[in-house]
């Protein structure tokens, strides 16, 4: 018979068998699965756990995100994303689905309760794949993969002047500003060139910086978040660094690769490397615990999902959610 979801349930993807399967952090076992849709690569649960959404890559020949129902651990229809190809990148933040659209060259919203996507903004760079967006959506972060960059996005303040020959005050002669001089809210794109082929990113706990693994070069881009700048590249023979996850304490910082047999551990402060944990034959996406004890890796090409002792640095278990893992994503009901 069929178990009931947990309060808090590891997600795991399977591109190999496009399923997702809800797994028990404490007993480590597979309670349900159910059909992800095709080519499924990422994975994010909403903020009360109820929903988990699938992003169906292919590439750029798909458009659709899968939607799963963690309750009833049925799927339900997927949400056609029109001519915004190729979604992989997600997160939740605002009641609201953010995703990249790499065909597209874009990234956008979707509204789970209105039921459609209500923004899509375009970068303009190739292969936008991995994307963060800050709590209050003011900033939102982007890696792309082929431009050999990154987004920095900021909503601030704009003023558009009044159209040419416009009397001033707008005519009005009440001595305010005219109508087309009211401030408002638009976004801002500074694209900051690193290495080649950044793929996984993250940023630091304190939000001062922004780590790149650039999976063609092998090396770490360290921007500094405020200045919008490159201050450090690292030679961390990574090549085919596939993610790259901040422990949460933001001492460690954990890099995957499909390329190597180890997911390296490097020291933000010393900027060092740590150790090389082997997992496997390669790996792939990372998730941490939200108690900060464990970390989840899935090697993809040996079918199951590593669990890392983040005090020991070693590996303590393996999953079998299904052929080839990759998304994770942890959800709390």
């Amino acid at each position: 018979m069929a178990q009931s979801t947990p309060k808090e349930a590891l997600l795991v993807l399977s591109k190999g068998n496009h399923t997702l399967a809800i797994v028990d952090p404490v007993s480590l076992k597979v309670i349900a699965t159910a059909p992800s849709g095709p080519d499924p690569h990422e994975v994010i649960a909403t903020a009360d756990g109820k929903l988990a959404f699938i992003s169906n890559y292919g590439f750029g020949e798909y458009n659709t995100l899968s939607v799963m129902d963690l309750i009833t651990q049925k799927a339900l229809p997927a949400v056609d994303l029109g001519p915004l190809r190729g979604p992989h990148g997600l997160q939740v933040v605002g009641g609201k689905v953010w995703f990249t659209a790499e065909a597209a060259k874009v990234i956008g919203s979707y509204d789970p309760v209105a039921k459609k996507v209500d923004w899509v903004l375009g970068t303009g760079q190739n292969r936008t794949h991995m994307l963060i967006v800050s709590q209050d959506m003011q900033r939102i972060v982007t890696a792309n993969v082929s431009s050999g960059t990154m987004s920095i996005i900021e909503k601030t303040e704009v003023r558009m002047g009044p159209p040419p020959g416009a009397p001033p005050n707008g005519g009005g002669g009440s001595g305010g500003p005219p109508p087309g001089m009211r401030p408002r809210k638009d976004w801002d794109e500074i694209v900051v060139k690193v290495g080649n082929g950044p793929e996984g990113f993250d940023i630091s706990p304190d939000g001062k910086e922004i780590w790149v693994a650039n999976a063609q070069d092998g090396t770490v881009s360290i921007l500094d978040f405020a200045a919008k700048k490159v201050i450090q590249t690292l030679q961390a023979n990574v090549r085919g660094a596939n993610r790259l996850k901040f422990t949460l304490d933001g001492k460690r910082v954990l890099i995957s690769t499909l390329g190597g047999p180890d997911v390296t551990v490097l020291d933000a402060a010393t900027r060092r490397e740590v150790k090389r944990i082997p997992v496997g034959r390669g790996a792939a996406g990372i998730l941490m615990q939200p108690d900060g004890l464990r970390a989840f890796v899935a090697c993809t090409p040996d079918d199951y999902v590593a669990i890392i002792d983040l005090k020991s640095m070693e590996v303590t278990g393996k999953i079998d959610a299904g052929k080839g893992p990759d998304g994770l994503a942890w959800a709390k009901h």
